[in-house]
């Protein structure tokens, strides 16, 4: 009888040692080499100013570097889940390598909060959420403005990838509803080092705007390359080039620019009353103590935000299981998926089945660029 009772008891204290010794276990897999590596280093850095807890319990991050490679994305997503058995994945910082490793999280049934604003099939969107705006959101604002200024013809060259597809579809659609005429298209690929044949295309049309759709500093390229071309029509770019790096390869040519961002490039200029001036202000304050003055970066925000989600969902997936299990892994899927009201620095989430986004038009402003600085645009 008292063997039975302290087997008992030494049961249950075991148990209890190993429920409280439990980890929350991220892996993240982002750019911090080669051609997203403007959009992967401030990631990286973000994620070193992350809380070492969630709901009590210890969080265990992993940080690997995938070079803007969707074959490199895939193996670390395996590893990930195959050894070092992660609760939810994070990642990456380009779209191409995002898609690969969506496909991971997919087959795994791991939940999966990126980095950039992947579009999937229905069938491969289960598992995956973003912390970046929706690109048809980001495109409102741009149609919403070339409307109110007369623009009727619009050029477009953009990335010969998921990125640049996404952003034509859903800049097609919104112009033609504007009654903007789309065209010429033109596509380039992120390691291309000229693209004088497409601007030569564009500037024979002579459209009232142009439309740039990269990332980082190979958004630059036709940038410069228009202005090299004497146009003077106005050029507007994605949110995917905010950051020095764009603005230092760009240099003067970028000057007068139009670009939609998420609220906290321009965090100290928003009014008091956004949602996310607070969460913004407090995150920039402390990355660019830890990094150096004007050291921040949107794409450091995204980071924030991708963690953020994940943090919002927790407490009600740890109701449920406990982490490290199968149990957790769809228990935090179905929490980040009720995720309502969440306060990132890019804006407020209110993720729905139907919407793995879960932006709305607070998360975007429109920026211009002056004097080398992203100037708030007035409405």
């Amino acid at each position: 009888m008292k063997l039975t009772k302290l087997a008992v008891a030494l049961s249950v204290t075991l148990a209890a040692s190993s429920a409280a010794l439990a980890e929350i276990t991220i892996g993240v897999s982002l750019s911090a080499t080669g051609p997203a590596a403007m959009l992967g280093i401030p990631e990286k850095n973000a994620f070193t100013l992350m809380p070492a807890e969630i709901g009590g319990e210890k969080v265990r991050l992993i940080v690997l570097d995938d070079a803007t490679d969707p074959t490199l994305g895939t193996k670390n997503a395996r590893r990930f889940v195959s050894e070092d058995k992660v609760d939810v994945l994070i990642g990456s910082s380009g779209t191409p390598a995002t898609a690969a490793i969506a496909e991971v999280a997919h087959e795994s049934r791991t939940p999966l909060v990126t980095m950039s604003p992947v579009a999937l099939p229905a069938d491969r969107n289960e598992w995956v959420f973003r912390a970046p705006q929706q690109n048809g959101v980001m495109a409102g604002a741009l149609i919403d403005h070339m409307k109110a200024r007369g623009v009727k013809t619009l050029g477009f060259i953009g990335f010969s990838d998921a990125y640049g597809e996404d952003w034509l579809n859903a800049v097609t659609k919104q112009a033609g509803a504007a009654g903007i005429k789309l065209g010429p298209v033109e596509r380039y690929n992120r390691t291309d080092t000229s693209v004088t044949g497409q601007v030569l295309k564009l500037t024979a049309a002579k459209p009232d705007a142009i439309l740039v759709v990269g990332s980082g500093s190979p958004a630059a390229l036709p940038q410069t390359a228009l202005s090299e071309r004497g146009y003077k029509g106005q050029i507007y770019q994605t949110h995917a080039v905010t950051g020095q790096a764009f603005l230092n390869v760009a240099g003067k040519a970028a000057e007068g620019t139009i670009i939609p961002v998420g609220p906290v490039v321009v965090v100290d200029q928003l009014p008091d009353s956004h949602p996310s001036k607070g969460a913004g202000q407090t995150f920039v304050k402390k990355y660019e103590a830890q990094f150096g003055a004007g050291s921040f970066s949107s794409f450091a925000g995204y980071a924030a935000d991708a963690f953020r989600v994940i943090e919002a969902a927790v407490p009600a997936a740890l109701a449920k299981a406990r982490p490290g299990t199968p149990e957790f892994r769809a228990a935090l899927r179905n929490a980040i998926e009720s995720n309502k009201e969440v306060v990132g620095v890019h804006g407020v989430f209110n993720m729905t089945p139907a919407d793995h986004f879960g932006l709305d038009a607070r998360s975007r402003v429109l920026v211009r660029i002056e004097n080398g600085a992203y100037k708030l645009v007035a409405k």
